[in-house]
């Protein structure tokens, strides 16, 4: 009998293969290496002209390390090694001499020959034997060491070697009759080429490196180009200088920038030109409006319809302040913290009260006329809710803040970025003083946006609404 076939939902789960062993290790390694990896990120450089000379001068301090490695292990140490034959044979085939020809004469001649020869000082000591304890520097010194030991071997005689400067090292070997003393030349011990070598391996790489780093500084600057041309448009800046150069794939970069320019303005111009007709075809029936009920003086119901011409008026007003903004203004440098005191006195002169606290002359690049705007309009709104404004001036972390305080009623903080909104009034009330248009914060923001900065809301600490300004550098 064939057995029944599972239903849909007892379906049984498809089993999860087992993982071998090695996998299992090799996941726990890989998981191990995940600090050492946070820490590697930590520490490397976040620049791209940091990472370009680390690809470069990696490899090339690796080249140079198994360079010095092969060439110390090989050449160095054999041609040493032979040098310190050559030597000890000598002085082993003078010793030989020495055993054949007992007669002084004959040893002065020999001495002679091999100090014109050889370069090898040498002097005899009948009868004299070698300390039991061996000088310090046979042990300290390599090659002094090395050539005790060679000495060893060429001739199977005891012998002591010392250093008498940094260019000699004095032998004394000891002889059937005496102690023979000899003073060798370093440079017969060690090749000079080492020292060569190593100076023309240093300024090779030296040169090198100066030369990758002027070559990925010509590369890197296209970029930072870049960076700081785009940088300039989000501040609202002119870039009309931008010269897209560098490899085809950041001038593939700067094409599309350029692209992206010329799109925002034209963008610009098309609704600035839109909004010139929009303006004209509504200030048109309005006016017209207007000269009507001047001619309706005394009749009924004239006042409510000139005050509602005289919103809509303000509404057009406002309307076209918010889209226009202030595109066609360039970008200057302008002593903020003047600026600010300008607008604070014109308020004042218009009834508020405001305290002004400036910490310190300040001169960034902004729009003064859309700057103005902006701080008119927050000021102003603060005067509409509140009797007491405090206005402050300083630096915050490498930006210019202006700090706009007020003791008023304040807005609920689930509602402060709903304010930000066009035509979004926290007071549904048409009165002009206390409604509204909706426009007045989103004019703010999107001035300030234009410059590069900001504008946050957050508790006041005299009690009401604070704005806080920032303006980039």
């Amino acid at each position: 009998m064939d057995p029944l076939p599972y239903a849909p939902h007892e379906q049984p789960r498809p089993r999860r293969p087992r993982l071998s062993w090695p996998y299992r290790l090799l996941r726990l390694d890989v998981a191990g290496l995940r600090p050492l990896a946070r820490g590697l990120r930590a520490v490397l450089p976040k620049s791209l002209m940091g990472r370009s000379l680390l690809i470069i001068v990696t490899p090339l301090i690796g080249l140079q390390v198994i360079t010095a490695t092969i060439f110390f292990d090989r050449h160095w140490d054999t041609m040493s090694r032979r040098m310190h034959d050559a030597v000890a044979s000598e002085v082993g085939v003078v010793v030989d001499f020495m055993g054949q020809h007992p007669d002084p004469s004959s040893r002065e001649w020999l001495y002679a020959l091999v100090h014109v020869r050889q370069q090898l000082r040498m002097r005899f000591h009948p009868g004299a034997t070698l300390p039991a304890t061996p000088p310090p520097a046979q042990d300290e010194d390599f090659v002094a060491r090395l050539l005790h030991e060679t000495l060893i071997t060429h001739t199977g005689r005891p012998n002591h070697v010392d250093v008498v400067d940094e260019r000699t090292l004095s032998v004394r070997l000891q002889t059937s009759d005496g102690v023979l003393e000899v003073n060798v030349p370093r440079k017969r011990l060690f090749s000079v080429t080492t020292y060569i070598f190593i100076g023309w391996m240093i300024a090779s790489s030296l040169i090198l490196f100066a030369v990758a780093v002027l070559f990925m500084r010509n590369q890197v600057k296209p970029i930072r180009r870049l960076a700081e041309a785009a940088d300039a448009l989000g501040k609202g800046r002119d870039v009309a200088e931008f010269h897209n150069r560098g490899a085809t794939e950041v001038r593939q970069a700067g094409l599309a920038f350029i692209r992206m320019r010329e799109r925002i303005r034209r963008h610009i111009a098309q609704r600035t030109e839109m909004l010139a007709g929009v303006s004209h075809d509504l200030r048109t029936p309005l006016t017209r409006m207007r000269l009507q009920l001047a001619l309706m003086v005394g009749q009924d119901g004239v006042a409510d319809l000139e005050e509602d011409v005289a919103e809509m008026e303000r509404l057009v007003e406002g309307y076209l302040a918010f889209v226009r903004g202030e595109s066609g203004e360039e970008t200057r440098p302008v002593i903020v913290t003047d600026l600010v005191e300008a607008v604070v006195q014109r308020m004042r002169r218009n009834g508020a009260l405001i305290d002004l606290h400036i910490e310190q002359p300040l001169l960034i690049p902004l729009k003064p006329n859309a700057t103005e705007r902006c701080l008119t309009n927050l000021i102003g709104n603060a005067q509409r809710f509140a009797e007491h404004i405090a206005v402050r001036v300083g630096m915050r972390e490498g930006t210019v803040e202006v700090l706009v305080d007020d003791d008023g009623p304040g807005i609920p903080p689930d509602r402060r970025e709903d304010v930000f909104r066009a035509f979004f009034r926290l007071e549904t009330s048409r009165n002009a003083r206390t409604g509204g248009t909706g426009l007045g914060l989103t004019i703010a923001r999107d001035l300030v946006r234009t410059m590069g900065g900001d504008i946050t809301l957050e508790s006041s600490p005299i009690g009401g609404l604070r704005a806080r300004v920032r303006l980039p550098r």
